[in-house]
C-alpha cells in the first residue's frame, strides 16, 4: 500500500484564483501550495521585490561604484556548485557590462574546500586585486576576511546561507543576516548578486555614469539567475518563481546566452521548450559535474563564452564529465548497497557510510539516493587525505541536518572538525578514526529529534484527477508553470487496470492504463519487471513529444499492487 496524503486546497483561495481568471485545475494546485490570491503569482519583471530593503545593498553598490570610478581591480571569489558558478557568471558579466575591471577565482573543492578561506585569500592576493567580491559564500568566512584585511584587500560578501552567531568584519549583503527586512529570504546566491547589480546600476545612474551611453540591460542575466536558483534547490517563493519564469521566457524566445544554449544542445534538448525540469535535471547536473570531478572554472567559462562555437565545445566537455559522474555514482551506489546487506536499516533512525575509495565530489549525490531509498537522514564520507574524511549529508522532513550536526558537536566537542549547511543538506569533516564514534552519536541525535512517524514515507499528492481534467491542454499548462522546491510539481493518484504493457529501451515500461474514467498512455522509467493487472499509482501529467507530435502521457512516480 502507498501511504498517500492529499494536499488541502482552501476553498476561499481556490475561489479567489478562479475569479482572477486562473483555470480550475491550476487554481486548485496553486491554492494547495499556499497561494491565497493572484498577487502571489506575479510574473512581470516590474513586479520583482525592490532591492532597497536588502540590508547593505546600497552601501555595497556605492563601494562598487567607487571602485569603478577609481579603476580598481575586482576579483570575484565563487563557490564550486551550480549556484556559485551562475552567481560568478552574473557577477563577472554584469560588472563588466557596468564598466568594471573584474576577474574571478573559484576554489578547487579537493585542494581548498569551500568558501573564502585564508588559503584562497592568499591565492587571490597573487592577482593583486583591490576588492574581493564573494558570491554564494562568505557569511562564515571570519578567518578569510581577516586575512584579506591583513593583505590590504577589502571584501564585499554576497551570500544567502544562514549566518552563525557572529559575522565577519566585511560589507555583507545577505537577506538572511540579522536585521535584514528584505521579504524574500530564499534567494539563491545568484539572486543576491543580481540584486547587488541592480542596486549598482541605480547608483551609477544617480552619478551620471550613463550620460551619452545606453544603460546595460540586466534582464539579459536572468537566464543565469533562473538556472542557479533552480539548481540550488532553494524554496521557490513568489519572488524566486518570478525570477525563474523570466529566465525561462528568455530561453524559450531564443535569447539565452551562448553557454546556456550550448548546454541545451549538448544534452539534446530544445531551449524553445525549456522548463524547470531542464534547469534542475539537465543543465544543472552538467554544470555541477565540473565542480564535482575537476574544476568549476570549466563551467563558468561555458556560461561566459562569447560565441556559440566556443560555448558548444565547453558544453560537450561538461556533458562528457556528467556521463563520467553518472558512472562513478552508479559504482558507488552498488558498493553502498553491498555494505548495507545484512544491516537492519529499518531499525535505525539514520545512515552513515564511509568507504575510502569513494569520490569526494559524488558523496552528496549518493547520500541523496540512499536517503530517497531508505527515508533516513543519510551521511556519506570519502577519504579526505591526512587522516581525515569528508562527508556530505541529506535529510528528511523532521530533522534539520545542520542543527543535528550542531547537537552532535555540543554533545561531543571536537568530534566534528568542521561542518555547515542547512535543513536538507550539510557537509562536514572528521578524523577517520572517529567515524565509528560519530556514527553512533549521529544515530543517538537522530533518535532524539525524530519519531517513528517521521520515518514513515508519506507521499503528498494533489488528489485524484477527474477524467475531464486529464487532457493535453492541462499537461501543457502544467509544463509551462514554475514548480520546484517548496512549490512541488503536481502529482496525482488513482487506481488503474493495465490494458497492456511492454518493455522499451531495455529498462522502461510503456503502459496503457484505465481507471476512474481515465484511459491514457503511461511510462514507468527504470523498471523492467511486469506490473500486476491492477495497481495504485502516483503519477504526473506530462506532454510526450515524438516525431513532432505532442500527446498526453502519465508518468508513474510510485506504484503498488491494488489490494
Amino acid at each position: 500500500m502507498l501511504k498517500i496524503a492529499t494536499r488541502p486546497a482552501p476553498p476561499a483561495a481556490v475561489q479567489a484564483l478562479r475569479e482572477a481568471g486562473h483555470p480550475a485545475l491550476l487554481a486548485r494546485l496553486y491554492a494547495a501550495r499556499g497561494v491565497g490570491g493572484a498577487g502571489e503569482l506575479r510574473s512581470r519583471l516590474a513586479e520583482l521585490e525592490p532591492y532597497a530593503p536588502m540590508k547593505n545593498v546600497e552601501a555595497a553598490a556605492a563601494r562598487l561604484a567607487d571602485a569603478l570610478a577609481r579603476g580598481e581591480r575586482l576579483l570575484v571569489v565563487a563557490d564550486y556548485d551550480a549556484d556559485g558558478a551562475t552567481a560568478c557568471a552574473v557577477a563577472v558579466a554584469g560588472l563588466r557590462a557596468l564598466g568594471a575591471a573584474v576577474d574571478y577565482l573559484v576554489p578547487n573543492r579537493f585542494d581548498y574546500g569551500y568558501g573564502l578561506s585564508p588559503e584562497i585569500v592568499r591565492l587571490a592576493a597573487e592577482r593583486r586585486p583591490d576588492l574581493l567580491v564573494t558570491v554564494d559564500n562568505g557569511i562564515a568566512a571570519h578567518a578569510g576576511v581577516e586575512e584579506a584585511r591583513r593583505l590590504g584587500m577589502e571584501v564585499v560578501v554576497t551570500d544567502h546561507h544562514l549566518p552563525g552567531d557572529t559575522l565577519p568584519e566585511a560589507l555583507i549583503v545577505n537577506p538572511n543576516q540579522p536585521g535584514c527586512p528584505f521579504p524574500s529570504k530564499h534567494l539563491a546566491g545568484v539572486g543576491v548578486m543580481f540584486y547587488v547589480l541592480t542596486a549598482l546600476r541605480a547608483e551609477l545612474r544617480r552619478r551620471g555614469a550613463f550620460s551619452g551611453r545606453a544603460e546595460p540591460n540586466l534582464a539579459e542575466l536572468l537566464d543565469l539567475v533562473a538556472l542557479g536558483t533552480v539548481a540550488d534547490v532553494v524554496r521557490l517563493d513568489a519572488n524566486n518563481r518570478l525570477l525563474v519564469a523570466q529566465g525561462l521566457a528568455r530561453m524559450r524566445r531564443g535569447l539565452a546566452r551562448p553557454g546556456i544554449d550550448a548546454l541545451f544542445r549538448a544534452a539534446g534538448r530544445e531551449p524553445a521548450r525549456a522548463g524547470v525540469y531542464d534547469l534542475g535535471f539537465v543543465l544543472g547536473p552538467r554544470l555541477n559535474a565540473a565542480g564535482r570531478l575537476t574544476d568549476m572554472s570549466l563551467g563558468i567559462e561555458c556560461l561566459l563564452a562569447p560565441d556559440a562555437g566556443t560555448a558548444l565545445g565547453l558544453a560537450r566537455e561538461l556533458d562528457r564529465l556528467n556521463r563520467e559522474r553518472r558512472e562513478i555514482e552508479a559504482d558507488m551506489q552498488g558498493q553502498a548497497l553491498a555494505l548495507l546487506e545484512g544491516i537492519a536499516v529499518a531499525e535505525g533512525y539514520s545512515l552513515a557510510l564511509y568507504e575510502p575509495g569513494w569520490h569526494q565530489g559524488v558523496v552528496g549525490l549518493l547520500a541523496s539516493r540512499l536517503k530517497e531509498r531508505h527515508h533516513r537522514p543519510t551521511l556519506v564520507f570519502a577519504d579526505g587525505g591526512d587522516g581525515l574524511i569528508k562527508g556530505s549529508g541529506r535529510s528528511i522532513p523532521g530533522l534539520h541536518l545542520r542543527d543535528a550536526l550542531d547537537l552532535v558537536d555540543r554533545h561531543h566537542p571536537g568530534l566534528i572538525l568542521k561542518f555547515g549547511g542547512h535543513a536538507a543538506a550539510a557537509g562536514l569533516s572528521l578524523r577517520e578514526a572517529d567515524f565509528p564514534r560519530f556514527k553512533e552519536s549521529f544515530e543517538a541525535v537522530s533518535r532524539e529529534l525524530l519519531t517513528p512517524a517521521h520515518l514513515e514515507r508519506v507521499i503528498e499528492t494533489d488528489g485524484e484527477l477527474a477524467a475531464a481534467e486529464c487532457t493535453l491542454d492541462n499537461a501543457q499548462a502544467l509544463a509551462a508553470a514554475v514548480w520546484g522546491q517548496g512549490f512541488p510539481p503536481p502529482a496525482f493518484h488513482g487506481e488503474f487496470a493495465l490494458e497492456h504493457q511492454r518493455l522499451v529501451g531495455e529498462k522502461h515500461l510503456k503502459l496503457k492504463l484505465h481507471g476512474g474514467g481515465i484511459s491514457a498512455q503511461a511510462m514507468l522509467f527504470n523498471h523492467d519487471a511486469p506490473l500486476p493487472e491492477r495497481i495504485q499509482a502516483v503519477y504526473r501529467l506530462e506532454v510526450n513529444e515524438y516525431n513532432g507530435t505532442r500527446s498526453l502521457q502519465l508518468t508513474l512516480e510510485h506504484w503498488a499492487p491494488k489490494p
